[in-house]
C-alpha cells in the first residue's frame, strides 16, 4: 500500500467495510461452493429476503458477487474466488490468536488455581 493515492485508499477501506458485516460474511461463505438465489440465502441465514437483497446489492456494487437472472429467479455467485484466500488468511490469524489466548488462560488458571 506504499504511496497509494487517497482515492485508492478510500476504495480499499470501502471494500473492507463491506466485509466487516457478519451477515455478508455468512453469505460469502454460503456462496463458496455454489450459486444461490435470494430465497435460499434468506432461509439459510435466517433473515428476510428483503434484508438479504440489501446485503447482496451492496456486495454486487463492490464487485464481490455477480447477479444473474434466470427466468423469474436471480442467482448470485462469487465474482472472484480470491476473496476466500483473504478470508482464510484472516480466519487463520484469528484462530491462532484465540488459541494462544486460551493457552495463556489455561497456564494462568493452573498456576494460580
Amino acid at each position: 500500500m506504499d504511496q497509494m493515492p487517497d482515492e485508492s485508499l478510500r476504495e480499499v477501506a470501502s471494500y473492507f467495510q463491506v466485509l466487516s458485516e457478519p451477515t455478508r460474511l455468512k453469505i460469502l461463505n454460503l456462496l463458496r461452493n455454489d450459486e444461490r438465489n435470494v430465497g435460499e440465502l434468506a432461509q439459510l441465514c435466517g433473515f428476510s429476503a428483503a434484508n438479504i437483497s440489501r446485503h447482496l446489492a451492496l456486495m454486487t456494487q463492490h464487485g464481490l458477487v455477480v447477479r444473474e437472472s434466470r427466468g423469474t429467479s436471480v442467482y448470485y455467485r462469487m465474482a472472484d474466488d480470491s476473496i476466500y484466500e483473504l478470508c482464510d488468511l484472516v480466519c487463520g490469524n484469528i484462530a491462532r490468536q484465540l488459541q494462544r489466548s486460551a493457552v495463556s488462560r489455561a497456564v494462568f488458571t493452573t498456576s494460580h488455581g
